[in-house]
């Protein structure tokens, strides 16, 4: 039986505690996964600012990326560097800040990334489970409610 009632305050703390609670190990597995199967030199922060970039079709300075990933502005900023040295991402004038120029993805951080969403997807694929479109979709719903309820956090 579906329980189609809207959950109190406390009920629904406890039960998106649940949540979370399987997101932490899911997160870290799937970080491993990517890792362990991503070309060399692409770790995941700097898959990260890589997916954030293609994702977005935008070239975007450290701090907005900082603030869209809730992450440092500083975290970033060394994720950029590793990948200005492999060659995945450039950076070019920001008419808006000076000191804060773009970053955007080169034709090779493109195609390391594509790559890595490929084999995730893949792997996602495996999960099983006979799961419907209104389950996945149901379950999108309560994360993104999650991350806009707690607010942002200053990251630095």
């Amino acid at each position: 039986m579906v329980d189609k009632r809207v959950l109190p305050p406390e009920e629904l703390g406890t039960r998106l505690a649940d949540v979370y609670a399987v997101i932490g190990p899911l997160y870290r597995r799937v970080g491993r996964l990517v890792e362990q199967q991503a070309p060399p030199g692409l770790p995941i922060g700097v898959r990260a600012v890589l997916e954030y970039l293609v994702r977005t079709g935008e070239a975007a300075a450290v701090p907005r990326m900082a603030r869209d990933l809730a992450l440092s502005r500083q975290f970033v900023q060394r994720m950029v560097n590793e990948a200005l040295e492999g060659g995945h991402v450039a950076l070019k004038p920001n008419p808006a800040h000076r000191r804060s120029s773009l970053v955007e993805p080169t034709d090779s951080g493109r195609e390391a990334i594509n790559a890595v969403l490929r084999h995730e997807q893949e792997a996602m694929g495996q999960v099983g489970g006979d799961l419907t479109e209104d389950e996945v979709a149901a379950t999108v719903r309560v994360l993104r409610h999650m991350l806009a309820g707690l607010g942002e956090v200053d990251m630095g």
